[in-house]
């Protein structure tokens, strides 16, 4: 009797299984966010005559399309902001078969531009990785100078780019917490202070490329209470400042170029004076900061990655998740770990013309991506947080070790 019952339960449940997970597939495609515009005959005409649009014709059953599917929604993740100059979007070709035929799509995935204003539209036919379609993009529509844009996201981000910032009791300790600053305590009745300020303004503009330090100044007449909690005793004192605490009391020439050179001293970025440059030559011990190796080109790639450990960044100079990371892959490169260890921390540019090779060898896919490599060996790729004590916790399983 039990198993004439139980056996009509056991044939609903098989047969109920893939129904089960069918729905489970759906939802989780529910889930997954889409960034790419799906268009369809009622919809293409109206985003191809608003603007520029780049396409995607696919089938979802096609495995290149299911490949790509990824990287086009990271494409349309940077690109589809507000107002933008070139709109990612995609057609299903096996619901809009017509759509995708007028289009002259014979094979798939089918990458096309449509220019605003120009009738025939332009057919990708390059790698499909994203520092070729990007490159793609760029070169198709004109777009301002790599240099350009970059002056303009910083311009956007910090407002304060290339000037002297005014700090005050209130915006004081929030600046200075973290990063590097360089910090002018004056009075406006001081003469000396008043000879300064124009020089003081300059080192900001020649500054204004570096983000990694803000050029600042507050008035101790006014703020005094900070002025003392600093011990500042004279009018003008030059301050390091990095992550709120006081590196040390500049005592050097007040003229732009000295000021700078020290700058960049204390940013371990070359200068063009003498002394700078022979710092290479100096005792390794007598080098008490490294900072960040930009790579261009094969041969400083596979010299800086060929012997030791080397933690690499691929990025994009427009991407915001690059510029995110910056200032703690700058951090991670003044770490004592990586400074003992002689690790070398590194990034490649993979929109530079002479990295675009590199970036495709190594299997970038997407902005940034983090590879570790160990005397010539590629580490998987590093998927971890991003914060300073997950990377240098990452760095540290590699130091003594020979067999990985």
């Amino acid at each position: 009797m039990f198993s004439k019952l139980f056996l009509p339960l056991v044939l609903c449940a098989i047969c109920l299984t893939p129904f089960v997970a069918k729905a489970a597939e759906e939802e989780a495609k529910a889930d997954e966010k889409q960034f790419a515009v799906e268009l369809d005959p009622e919809t293409f005409d109206t985003y191809i005559d608003a603007g520029n649009v780049f396409v995607k014709f696919f089938a979802p059953w096609c495995g290149h399309c299911k490949r790509l599917h990824p990287l086009w929604e990271q494409l349309a993740e940077i690109m589809n902001i507000e107002e933008p100059k070139v709109t990612i979007a995609k057609v299903d070709c096996t619901k809009h078969q017509t759509l995708c035929a007028d289009h002259q799509v014979t094979g798939y995935p089918t990458l096309r531009l449509f220019k605003l204003g120009e009738e025939e539209s332009v057919k990708f036919k390059g790698t499909r990785d994203l520092p070729a379609i990007t490159d793609f993009i760029n070169q198709e529509l004109n777009t301002p100078a790599e240099e350009d844009i970059n002056e303009q996201q910083e311009a956007q981000a910090n407002p304060n780019v290339g000037k002297v910032v005014d700090l005050n009791e209130d915006s004081f300790a929030k600046h200075v917490s973290s990063g590097n600053h360089f910090v002018k305590f004056f009075a406006p009745w001081c003469s000396h202070c008043q000879r300064l300020a124009p020089t003081w303004e300059e080192l900001a503009g020649e500054l204004k490329a570096e983000p990694t330090v803000t050029i600042s100044k507050i008035d101790c007449t006014q703020f005094r209470s900070i002025c003392q909690d600093f011990e500042v005793k004279g009018y003008p004192t030059l301050l390091w400042i990095e992550d709120g605490k006081k590196i040390e009391k500049y005592a050097g020439s007040r003229d732009l170029p000295t000021l700078k050179t020290y700058v960049e001293k204390m940013l371990g970025s070359p200068s063009d004076s003498n002394e700078i440059k022979d710092a290479d030559k100096q005792p390794k011990e007598e080098v008490k900061k490294q900072n960040v190796l930009q790579l261009s080109g094969e041969d400083e790639f596979t010299k800086a990655t060929t012997d030791g450990v080397a933690f690499i960044k691929f990025y994009a100079p427009w991407c915001g998740h690059c510029q995110k990371l910056q200032p703690t892959w700058e951090q991670l490169a003044t770490d004592q770990i990586a400074t003992d260890s002689g690790i070398v921390i590194a990034k490649v540019d993979c929109t530079a013309t002479e990295n675009k090779q590199i970036c495709i060898t190594q299997q970038v896919e997407g902005y940034p991506t983090l590879f570790l490599y160990k005397n010539g060996k590629r580490q998987n790729e590093y998927e971890g947080s991003r914060s300073l004590p997950e990377l240098q916790a990452y760095v540290k399983k590699f130091i003594g070790h020979d067999e990985l």
